[in-house]
């Protein structure tokens, strides 16, 4: 089982969002995503969309607004993330992140870009609702979207 955390920074009604391009063997490969990463020993969920927020962008979380768990079913593997979202933030935004390209991309054209199809349900949800939401979505071998179910 692994922990991670996801924030889609929001800026004049845009997202920001990145674009994996640099890491080999990443299953991002080519896919737009929210800023996030994996929860190191001794770390709160906070902490490390902080720390990751910081390395991959060089932007500073004032605070950040939880807006929902997620679980990725993935054969036999299962990921388990902190979804949240921010509007205050600080800093300036690097210009050669080590995970691939930042861009701003306006919130209502975010799912013309190249996502996973499970992205788009839980974008749905931050769009569309202000509480906190609980998400499974299962995937299969090939990486297609089986299933996704709201656990209100």
């Amino acid at each position: 089982m692994t922990l991670t955390t996801l924030c889609y920074l929001i800026k004049d009604n845009k997202y920001l969002m990145l674009r994996r391009t640099k890491k080999k063997q990443d299953i991002n490969a080519g896919k737009y995503i929210g800023v996030g990463g994996h929860i190191e020993e001794g770390e709160s969920p906070i902490d490390c969309i902080k720390r990751e927020v910081k390395e991959e962008t060089g932007l500073i979380l004032n605070s950040v607004d939880s807006r929902g768990y997620i679980t990725f079913v993935m054969g036999e593997e299962t990921e388990h993330a902190f979804l949240f979202t921010s509007e205050d933030f600080e800093g300036k935004l690097l210009e050669d992140c080590s995970e691939g390209e930042l861009s701003w991309v306006d919130i209502d054209k975010v799912e013309e870009l190249n996502l996973w199809e499970g992205d788009k349900v839980f974008l749905k949800e931050l769009r569309e609702r202000k509480e906190f939401f609980v998400l499974k979505l299962i995937y299969d071998k090939d990486d297609n979207l089986v299933d996704s179910i709201i656990e209100d």
